[in-house]
Parts: structure tokens; C-alpha cells; sequence
């Protein structure tokens, strides 16, 4: 939509990503502010809201510019869907993350003749993760009915439809037990590591608001959240990334290329793709994968199959998962994590 169709304000939303000390990866969208208040609880709100995620107003072909904390300045185009993406190669980044391993900067729209209203000043914050070098290993984890109840394996998936729909992000469970779970990867065998969790999920962009929410209010460890275009969402033959793999295994692969010394632990569920993703990624890199861990759904069929997926594969430690409590134990024995 064109920067003068409508009067609503203009916001940009900027997506956490993950980059390194020699190249910088800004993701986002610029949008027309559509006033969506996760908190609201009634029926209407909450049809209001999701109608509104989906039926987002986007600012497209618009001039976006950023600034690191070191002064430096870049610009750069939305697109056609007003998502924009910048990566470069720079230097010594890393000197600009926080202990945690986060780089701030802002993102504002570059051109100075918008005359609607902009909120936040225009000065929209974002934030970029560069694992630490002292990192023992990262956390690959899927989402949906891995920390967070979906609903994926009801009937014609109704109950997916009205958790996303007609269910606030603060009234989500998690999975019992997990976020104690990742706070303990998280922190690594000696307990004072900052390990890095990235957080990969087929739900998309415009759940990112709400994932990100339902994730900091249940206290999991901060992340970047690596979803897909609605497109891809609706559309099963745009499954597939650059690289012409589906999505998932596309993310997973570019978070392994992008740290080729760093190990990795897999979290996901054995409801849908993640048993053969996992197993295919832990083939082709059979000395990075440290553990896999994937959370047991109520389905027999689906978990006798991936029962016989890894029936004869030994090469690394695999957990069909109960309970949290049951996957801290095996991580404890596995000198993955340790309990104070």
C-alpha cells in the first residue's frame, strides 16, 4: 500500500536476527499502525486483532535508514510486501553487543516529505545477536507444540484456528517445565554461559508480535524468531527457501553456516517434519549436533513412526520427550547443562 491511501500511522516493525562480528543481517517491515492491543480478551477484540495481523497495510518502496551504536549510517529500500533486509560485511561488531551477545540500533524512515504521523519519533529500536566466542553450543528450537500448546494434531486442526485466533499471547501456555528447561541450555554445563537459542517456526511474519510476546511474558531465554512470508504460509509450493529446501531446514542450515565452529542442540516435536529435518541435518553434520529432543505428541501412529526413524540411528544422543523434567535429566547426563 502507498504511503498516502490511508491516515493510520506509520510503524516499522524490526524482526530480532543474528549475525556475526564481519557481517551485520537487519530484518523487518514497514506498516501502517493498525492499533493491535495483545491484551484485549473479548471475542471481538480478539477477531478484530487477528483480522488485522493478517490483513496487515504494508509501506512499500520506501526508503528505510539505519544507525549503529558506533554513529554509522545505511540505507536501504522495502520491497513489494514492505519487508526489508540488509546484509553487510563490517568490522568489529562484536564490540558493540551488550553481555548477552545483543547489538542495538534504531531504524527510521529515511524520507523527510512523509507527512503522516510516525510513531516512536521515528526511532524504531532492533537488536542483532552475535553469540558469544565463549558460547558451549546453541539451541535450534521449532515452536509450535515444542514450548507452545498448538493444537497441531486435532482434528483438521481446529484447535490450531482458535488458539492463533481467539486466544491472547498472555493466555498461552507453554509446554510445563520447558522455559526452566532453555534457561538451563542457556546457561550452559557451567552455568554461566550465554549460549545462544534461536527459535524457528513455520507460523508467519505477521505472528511475530505474538510469538515474541508469548515468549518473553513465559520468561524463555531472548532469541531470534525465524518465521516465513504469509505467501509461503498459505501457499505449499513457497515452502521452500532460496536454496529450494523447505523452510526450516533452509534456517537451520544458514544458522549453521553462519557459525561453523559452534555446536548445536535440536528442539521439536514429533508431530510433524521435525523428526526427519533433525535427523537429516544430524547426518550431514554428525560433529555438531550434540543432542536432539523431540517432544512426544498424542498421536500413535506419528510416534511409532519416528520411533522406527530412529530406531537404528546411534550416532548421537536422541530423546523422545514426556515431560521437561525427563529432558533435564538426560541433558544433566549428557553434560549439556548444570543444576544449582
Amino acid at each position: 500500500m502507498g504511503l498516502f491511501r490511508s491516515t493510520d500511522p506509520l510503524q516499522i516493525t524490526v524482526f530480532q536476527t543474528y549475525g556475526s562480528d564481519t557481517h551485520l543481517y537487519i530484518k523487518g517491515r514497514a506498516l501502517e499502525d493498525e492499533n493491535i492491543d495483545l491484551t484485549k480478551k473479548n471475542v471481538i477484540h480478539l477477531l478484530i486483532n487477528s483480522w488485522k495481523r493478517f490483513g496487515t497495510d504494508v509501506v512499500a518502496n520506501c526508503r528505510i535508514k539505519l544507525k549503529l551504536p558506533n554513529g554509522d549510517f545505511h540505507e536501504f529500500e522495502t520491497d513489494a510486501e514492505g519487508y526489508f533486509l540488509l546484509a553487510l560485511n563490517k568490522t568489529n561488531l562484536q564490540s558493540m553487543c551488550n553481555e548477552e551477545g545483543w547489538l542495538a540500533f534504531e531504524v527510521s524512515y529515511a524520507d523527510e516529505s512523509i507527512k503522516r504521523n510516525i510513531q516512536l519519533e521515528n526511532r524504531f529500536p532492533g537488536e542483532m545477536l552475535i553469540p558469544s566466542l565463549s558460547s558451549d553450543f546453541g539451541v535450534i528450537s521449532d515452536i509450535d507444540d515444542t514450548i507452545l500448546h498448538t493444537g497441531m494434531m486435532s482434528w483438521l486442526k481446529w484447535r490450531v484456528l482458535y488458539n492463533t485466533f481467539l486466544k491472547t499471547p498472555d493466555r498461552r501456555i507453554p509446554l510445563s517445565g520447558a522455559p526452566e528447561f532453555y534457561h538451563l541450555l542457556h546457561r550452559g554445563a557451567p552455568g554461566d554461559k550465554s549460549n545462544p537459542i534461536f527459535y524457528v517456526s513455520n507460523s508467519p511474519w505477521n505472528l511475530y508480535l505474538y510469538l515474541k510476546f508469548f515468549l518473553k511474558n513465559n520468561n524463555f531465554p531472548k532469541g531470534p524468531i525465524l518465521l516465513r512470508s504469509l505467501g509461503a504460509f498459505f501457499n505449499r509450493h513457497k515452502l521452500k527457501g532460496p536454496d529450494h529446501r523447505p523452510h526450516k531446514n533452509h534456517e537451520i542450515l544458514n544458522i549453521l553456516k553462519t557459525y561453523p565452529s559452534l555446536a548445536f542442540v535440536l528442539i521439536g516435536d514429533s508431530g510433524e517434519k521435525d523428526a526427519d529435518i533433525y535427523l537429516e541435518i544430524a547426518k550431514m553434520y554428525p560433529d555438531r549436533i550434540k543432542a536432539i529432543y523431540l517432544r512426544s505428541v498424542k498421536h500413535r501412529k506419528k510416534m511409532l513412526r519416528v520411533a522406527g526413524l530412529y530406531r537404528d540411528y546411534k550416532d548421537i544422543p536422541v530423546l523422545m520427550v514426556e515431560d521437561s523434567d525427563q529432558a533435564i535429566q538426560h541433558a544433566l547426563k549428557n553434560g549439556l547443562i548444570v543444576l544449582k
